[in-house]
């Protein structure tokens, strides 16, 4: 979205009017089916280094996207400028454009609904942030610097941010469906580095909340930034072997991340994905719960309704290692002769609350009683291949031995399949913090490689 140089500020009961208008108009010309989605909002972010503000951004924004069908053909607009003879314009532009494209008998509209879970009850919105001043977000970000810069094994900053968003969401279209809700969200974040030149470490701490009050605090940022920093300080290098591998919570995510790529259902009916042909079938181990959740309340992923009006639900993705259901849009769904299951998004699939369920005992526990094994802490690269499910990544970590962390690790290599990691978790904690839209537990697993000399 960008900053609408029309008109400063929208009532939400125009932005729906102006949608249910826009609806009716490309009807009137033409269209089959038509779905009007608008956004409004108000967005700020301020990047603080060395204690100086380097970028500061404070804007309205404004949004508009149209899908039209027309003999199962399908074309689209989207416009920053909400005027309505802009957006007119745009239909009647679209709707042209419309006869160049081919025929797709799974085009279309979801089925009509009318109903979804009130956005009221599921706290996507707090009203504080109209009072936060800009004063007050600057100073949480330099603040958070400040706090890191004074512990003295840190050696250079890369910045610290703050960043908030007041969004507001309309949805109507030639179906009778007629949505909207409100979302605000918060971040805080700090990346340091310690060491000098060929002794160098680098690592960074954020979080996120719709909720102001519930945003971690300077203090608890840095502390933890600093700490995931220092402890790569003087790393070793290791021979190549086979160890347990052991995913922190946001190494999990990762790997639940590329699960979600596979489970997707654009990657199922192209073929891209190693869990074609595997609905219903075990996929995983036993102790492998896996849910996709739009409406857990206060969550970051959480939505009443998804980008095509199919309200968002609790789907049940792996029970007890069986793969019980892909992820799917409407267009997705229809391809592979099942439903919605309410995860459409930009133009896609996206996931809402995706995560592993977690178990009942603590990370410390499973980690003392490796002889050895070793802690992942980051990656880089690329190295995924959703077709056979391989994994190979750059990996950064901490060495067990005998129970105990014992010395950092750098330039290492994990490698393994998501087929096998599946079957070879044998740990999950109880550490689950819903951080992102896509997380997870600390994971012990089995069976991956670790390749260094």
């Amino acid at each position: 979205m960008k900053t609408s140089p029309a008109k400063t500020t929208f009532t939400q009961h125009e932005i729906l009017q102006l949608a249910a208008d826009l609806v009716s108009f490309a009807q009137v010309r033409g269209a089959d089916e038509v779905e009007v989605a608008i956004s409004q909002g108000e967005e700020f972010n301020v990047d603080i280094r060395h204690q100086e503000i380097e970028n500061l951004t404070q804007a309205q924004t404004w949004g508009a996207s149209v899908r039209l069908f027309k003999d199962n053909k399908i074309a689209s607009a989207s416009s920053s400028d909400l005027r309505p003879e802009t957006m007119q314009n745009l239909i009647a532009n679209a709707l042209q454009r419309l006869e160049l494209t081919q025929e797709d008998p799974w085009n279309g509209l979801p089925e009509a609904t009318f109903s979804f879970f009130s956005p009221e009850k599921l706290e996507l919105y707090d009203p504080q942030i109209k009072e936060i001043p800009i004063e007050k977000k600057i100073e949480l970000a330099r603040q958070t610097e400040k706090i890191a810069l004074s512990d003295k094994r840190i050696t250079n900053s890369h910045g610290a941010s703050f960043s908030s968003a007041e969004l507001f969401h309309a949805l109507a279209n030639s179906q009778g469906f007629v949505g909207s809700y409100q979302e605000t969200s918060f971040s805080l974040a700090v990346g340091l580095q310690a060491g000098e030149t060929d002794n160098r470490a680098e690592d960074y701490w954020g979080h996120s909340s719709r909720v102001f009050e519930r945003l971690e605090t300077p203090e608890e940022i840095a502390r933890r930034a600093v700490a995931r920093t220092v402890r790569l300080l003087n790393p070793r290098k290791i021979s190549t072997q086979q160890v347990p591998i052991v995913f922190e919570p946001e190494m999990t995510s990762w790997l639940l991340g590329f699960l979600f790529s596979c489970v997707s259902g654009t990657a199922i009916y192209q073929q891209t994905s190693f869990l074609v042909g595997k609905l219903g079938k075990k996929i995983a181990g036993s102790n492998i719960e896996v849910v996709d959740d739009g409406l857990m309340p206060g969550k970051l992923g959480s939505r009443p309704f998804d980008q095509e009006g199919v309200p968002c639900q609790r789907t049940q993705v792996i029970n007890q290692g069986r793969l019980d259901s892909y992820l799917l849009d409407t267009y997705s769904a229809r391809r592979l002769k099942l439903k919605s299951t309410g995860n459409a998004g930009g133009g896609g699939v996206r996931p809402n609350n995706f995560y592993l369920l977690p178990g009942s005992k603590p990370p410390d526990k499973f980690i003392s009683q490796l002889p050895q094994g070793f802690l992942l802490v980051r990656t880089i690269g690329h190295g995924l291949n959703p077709v056979t499910g391989e994994i190979s990544r750059g990996a950064f970590g901490l060495w067990i031995e005998k129970g105990e962390i014992a010395f950092p690790v750098a330039e290492v290599t994990i490698s393994g399949n998501l087929q096998d990691v599946l079957h070879q978790v044998v740990f999950i904690g109880q550490d689950l913090e819903f951080r992102s839209p896509i997380c997870g537990p600390t994971i012990g697993v089995e069976g991956l490689t670790v390749a260094g000399n």
